[in-house]
């Protein structure tokens, strides 16, 4: 059984697309959150398989509530729901951890269909946010690489030019080491670099500090 939480704001769309879904043999909806703070405190509670994520939400929008929630949980499988393709969305969302990207206007087992192979390991797109992101790569080749980082990449990288180790890191950021791990091993991937040297020599030659 698949173990599913679902955010969104909408109780309407929460009652519609979990009645649909528990209704399958292999998904359980065990929770239900109506805004991203609750949906953050949900997902770290009850670890479901898979967390449906709309992205415009009062309180904490689904950008935010996926990037806390794969900082504190790096192995969390978040599909987001929504209605938006635009790139302020799209990018945002995918760079703060969300593994699959899915429309509102999806037909319901369509829905199911992404939560069973997400589940099982897949990454799955709207075509068109496919076709965003090959444009994306085709045009990176001009933009420089430490701007593919996030936020909190940044921040992180910044620290480890003053010398911090991933502990002291998690110490100051208040997040788990393994989560200061994990961004520190996309931080190297992002900035195509082997070591933590050779991602201080960069930001330093880069004018990043």
């Amino acid at each position: 059984m698949i173990k599913v939480l679902f955010a969104d704001d909408h109780e309407m769309v929460r009652i519609g697309v979990s009645a649909y879904l528990s209704a399958q043999r292999d998904i359980e909806v065990i929770a239900e959150a109506g805004d991203g703070t609750e949906a953050v405190d949900l997902a770290l509670e009850h670890r479901p398989d898979i967390i449906l994520m709309d992205l415009v939400m009062k309180e904490m929008d689904g950008i935010e509530a996926t990037q806390k929630i794969v900082e504190q949980w790096p192995d969390a499988k978040i599909i987001i729901v929504t209605s938006f393709l635009d790139d302020e969305k799209v990018y945002p969302a995918l760079e703060a951890g969300a593994t699959s990207y899915m429309l509102k206007t999806s037909k319901a087992e369509e829905i199911a269909k992404a939560i069973r192979a997400t589940f099982e390991g897949q990454s799955i797109l709207e075509p068109e946010v496919t076709g965003k992101i090959m444009t994306k790569m085709r045009n990176s080749g001009d933009i420089p690489l430490h701007e593919q980082l996030t936020n909190r990449e940044m921040e992180i990288l910044l620290l480890m030019t003053e010398g911090k180790t991933n502990q002291d890191i998690s110490d100051e950021l208040y997040i788990a080491l393994k989560t200061v791990k994990v961004h520190v091993s996309n931080i190297l991937g992002k900035l195509q670099v082997q070591d933590r040297t050779q991602a201080v020599i960069y930001a330093f030659k880069h004018d990043l500090v």
